[in-house]
């Protein structure tokens, strides 16, 4: 039995991969929202109902949403000031509810709870709370960092000859942008009516250590790893030109990886698309000729 899905955030780069997949696979029919219309007419012609959504008028989204069955909530990217994030996406779990939406499958971060010590955590913890508590059914897919950041930072280092991070000893299941968005689409059009968290991961965690070794084995540069401490780490990239908030936030991840906090791997990716997660290893290889591009000054 087919069921109307809806994609949010479309013109991004997750939520555009999200709706490719699904019209491959003949899923939906399928609705996606944007603050963008005019952008999506290529989706249009290929008969994807595009419509406007501005999660900062939670007024309009009940229409925006209306028709639809289950809906793929990708969080925005709203981070310009305190609480705007969770407010978007609380207006729009209020406004999938009186839409009629019976399932909402959500995109957010390893392990978000209080222990967190990445800034954007509580947004994602707020959004998984209010999503429990609203009634609808949910799939929390729970992203680890994506494999897709690597390049550009170990193209530095294969340009210094270091990969200096704050990040400890610790390790990251990172997963592809490309197998989140698998899935996601699976998530999205499967039957499932519950309530369920997934870990969405690589299958196996690394180390910074093991991504210069491995940068290393496939560019056949070395690199060497360097620890630093956190704050040496944020006020050299403040230096670099970094945006302060921005410098905040990448030194928390890197606090993260040390404490253990993104250490998980699991099997859903393949459990719910039957193809397993790519690995670093693999990843990096095919993406060696970017790795060793010239570093933009």
């Amino acid at each position: 039995m087919s069921q109307t899905l809806l994609v949010t955030g479309a013109n991004g780069q997750l939520g555009r991969r999200v709706v490719d997949l699904l019209l491959a696979q003949g899923a939906g029919p399928l609705l996606v929202t944007t603050r963008h219309p005019e952008k999506l007419g290529e989706l249009r012609a290929r008969g994807v109902e595009v419509r406007r959504a501005d999660f900062d008028a939670p007024a309009s989204l009940a229409e925006a949403f209306a028709g639809a069955a289950r809906l793929l909530l990708i969080s925005t990217d709203a981070l310009d000031r305190p609480g705007r994030r969770i407010a978007q996406h609380r207006s729009a779990l209020e406004a999938a509810a009186k839409a009629g939406v019976r399932h909402v499958v959500y995109t957010s971060l390893t392990n978000p709870g209080p222990g967190s010590p990445i800034t954007i955590a509580p947004d994602h913890q707020a959004t998984e709370d209010a999503l429990a508590e609203s009634g609808l059914g949910a799939t929390v897919l729970r992203n680890n960092l994506y494999t897709d950041f690597l390049v550009a930072s170990l193209r530095r280092a294969l340009a210094t000859g270091q990969l200096v991070a704050a990040a400890g000893d610790g390790k990251a299941g990172y997963v592809t942008r490309e197998d989140c968005a698998r899935a996601a689409a699976a998530a999205l059009a499967a039957d499932f009516d519950g309530k369920r968290v997934l870990d969405i991961t690589g299958p196996a965690a690394v180390s910074q250590r093991e991504l210069a070794q491995i940068a290393s084995a496939v560019t056949g540069k070395s690199i060497d790893y360097v620890p630093v401490p956190g704050d040496a780490l944020e006020q050299g990239m403040q230096k670099a030109g970094i945006p302060a908030a921005m410098a905040t936030l990448l030194t928390s991840f890197d606090e993260a990886i040390a404490r253990g906090t993104l250490d998980v791997t699991t099997r859903a990716v393949e459990e719910l698309t039957g193809k397993p997660a790519e690995d670093v290893r693999s990843y990096l290889a095919r993406h060696r000729a970017a790795l060793l591009a010239p570093v933009e000054a």
